[in-house]
């Protein structure tokens, strides 16, 4: 069909727009609602589009930038802290559950040969769905969204030993071009390719990104960004190796980069659409023939493997120390399948492991165990959640009785936990609120009286007495959660004092639209110390140095409110920031030039006779030469 791009492009995005927002509005989450669009446009429902493998290819770039993503966000030295559950929490997973599906199927009569693949495949977990559903509540910094982010890693690393163990799983070995030796000589090309990434991250990205940055053209680095990440996953793609892997090695070696914010921005809106048109793609590829002609197999298969999963992975959440609140979504995230079974399912029928029918029916259950997940958290979190978090341990509680502090701070990070030891060392008490139940642990334990919750929930709030209390401290991470928590505490608690916290000029112009007066960005004061401290070693006095840096706060707080209406337009933003820039520097050089001549009037100029102590034209404020 001429222009079939043009028309594909009008029934994905068409089905997206349509659905995710209903989805949304029902409570029911994006993931959703991209899986049911894909159901409705696929062969099986309105038969828009017939060819799902199409799409697929392309759409998985989606989960390659979300790891890449995830990659700019751990540094170095945070994914080395993370080498014990990568490495020895992924094996138990991986084995175990490989294991256990396998022995079930033996014991129901199936071929080990068989077995095994089926156990391979079906260990494995949706890396797409697990990352985004944790996004999306904000989960991934916490204990079980760490954990779960390690278990995923370490199922990428194990591509190629699988790919290399399939063909000596294979009915008739001869199928396998090259045997095991073909599959060492892989691993041995992938360990190369990640050999090259390292050092070639270390030695030439860098490097490249300044170049590149050093042209002024926005769209010619996002091209550059774009570049980057489709080289990494090209790479270990030829080796056979997972390309989100590659993207997310990536990313860990720009984590401590200059450019990771511009990067970050870049890459975002790539990464959620084609993400979208990965569920898309998956919901088109449930293969509704085999599902009808045994249900009931596919039932038993699906809640069989997902059964055993569940319990491995509740052990291992025990063994971990994940909090009991959080054990539920670690379980689920991890007990579903996966879109790298689907690669196992395909490599296996390349080589002879099993037949078009059983890799039919094993791809079925998968994309059903990946449809369920969303719609069983969301059962979990209505009717489990909320009984787990009152019966938890005793250090962790959903709050539930009624609060009358005059002070709520939501969120107890690093910044959160300053503001509250101020307050409390004042006398002052206050209802510390934060989703984390392992902050929340930790506070208990330290005396805070602090309770598990999401400050984003209207409920919660005036349960924690948001209608009497007279100020709310906001002071959330997460950039989306603090504007939506921002949202409700204006529009349904007028009365409060609200004092947030921004984590940059955005979220800064993004709480200002919504009226919030007293914002504070959170590395501002921190930065003008140290500026301070920059002065002083220089020669300044303190007091000069401390009245250059509160004058200077001001000028930056009143040119971050000019840009405010202005935050869409990008060409007007870099011209209001370098007039204020431009400004700032001619009216501090005015007065210095004016200090000069004070000086000099004061001394009788250079050829006066010796007498009192001068002051040095030259030297910064506040300092002065001779006797002391």
């Amino acid at each position: 069909m001429e222009h079939g791009w043009l028309h594909s492009s009008l029934i994905y995005l068409g089905a997206a727009v349509l659905a995710v927002p209903l989805a949304r509005w029902l409570g029911l989450g994006s993931v959703i609602g991209y899986l049911a669009a894909g159901i409705a446009i696929g062969p099986w429902g309105l038969k828009l589009v017939t060819d799902a493998e199409t799409i697929l290819g392309f759409a998985e770039f989606g989960v390659v930038l979300m790891l890449f993503l995830v990659g700019l966000e751990l540094e170095p030295r945070r994914l080395w802290a993370l080498r014990r559950p990568i490495f020895g929490w992924g094996t138990v997973q991986l084995v175990g559950s490989t294991a256990l599906v396998a022995t079930g199927a033996v014991l129901l009569g199936v071929d080990w040969r068989l077995a095994t693949v089926a156990g391979l495949a079906l260990a494995m977990s949706s890396t797409a769905i697990g990352l985004s559903v944790l996004n999306e509540r904000n989960l991934l910094p916490t204990h079980a969204g760490q954990n779960v982010l390690s278990v995923s890693l370490f199922q990428d690393i194990s591509a190629i030993p699988i790919l290399a163990l399939l063909p000596l799983l294979a009915a008739v070995p001869a199928h396998a071009e090259g045997g095991a030796s073909a599959g060492w000589i892989s691993a041995g090309k992938a360990l190369v390719a990640i050999v090259a990434i390292v050092f070639g991250g270390r030695l030439l990205l860098r490097p490249a990104l300044r170049w590149i940055a050093k042209s002024g053209t926005p769209e010619i680095f996002t091209a550059a960004s774009l570049l980057l990440v489709v080289g990494t996953s090209a790479l270990m793609h030829a080796v056979g190796l997972s390309m989100a892997l590659g993207a997310f090695l990536a990313g860990v070696l720009l984590a401590e980069s200059e450019y990771r914010r511009e990067l970050e921005t870049d890459l975002e809106p790539f990464k959620g659409l084609l993400l979208g048109l990965f569920f898309i793609a998956v919901g088109m590829g449930i293969d509704f023939a085999v599902v009808l002609a045994q249900p009931l197999v596919v039932l038993a298969i699906v809640l069989g493997f997902v059964a055993l999963k569940a319990l491995l992975l509740l052990a291992i959440a025990r063994w971990m120390d994940v909090a009991l609140v959080e054990r539920p979504v670690f379980t689920i995230l991890l007990a579903q399948g996966g879109e790298f079974g689907f690669v196992v399912l395909q490599g296996a029928l390349a080589v002879g492991a099993l037949s078009a029918g059983h890799s039919s029916l094993l791809v079925a259950c998968i994309a059903i165990s990946m449809l369920l997940t969303p719609l069983v958290l969301l059962l979990v979190d209505r009717w489990v959640a909320p009984r787990l978090a009152r019966r938890g341990t005793a250090s962790v509680a959903e709050i539930a009785a009624p609060q009358d502090a005059p002070i709520i701070i939501a969120g107890v990070g690093r910044y959160g936990q300053i503001i509250g030891r101020l307050i409390d060392a004042a006398g002052l008490s206050a209802t510390v609120l934060d989703h984390s139940a392992d902050a929340v642990e930790g506070l208990r334990r330290f005396g805070w009286k602090a309770f598990y919750g999401d400050a984003t929930r209207l409920d919660l709030l005036r349960v924690a007495g948001a209608h009497k209390a007279r100020v709310f401290v906001l002071a959330i991470d997460d950039v989306e959660q603090s504007v939506e928590c921002a949202r409700l505490v204006r529009e349904h608690f007028p009365q409060l004092t609200l004092i947030a916290r921004a984590r940059n000029a955005g979220h800064y112009a993004r709480l200002r639209e919504l009226g919030v007066q007293h914002i504070e960005r959170e590395t501002l004061d921190s930065a003008l110390m140290s500026g301070r401290s920059v002065l002083e070693a220089m020669g300044w006095q303190p007091h000069a140095a401390r009245s250059q840096a509160q004058r200077f706060r001001r000028h930056s707080i009143e040119l971050l409110d000019s840009m405010v209406p202005h935050m869409a337009d990008e060409n007007r933003l870099i011209s209001i920031s370098r007039q204020g820039r431009q400004q700032l520097e001619e009216t501090w050089a005015r007065e210095r030039e004016q200090q000069r001549g004070e000086t000099e009037r004061r001394s009788g100029g250079w050829n006066a006779p010796a007498g009192p102590p001068r002051i040095d034209p030259d030297a910064p404020p506040g300092n002065t030469t001779g006797a002391d």
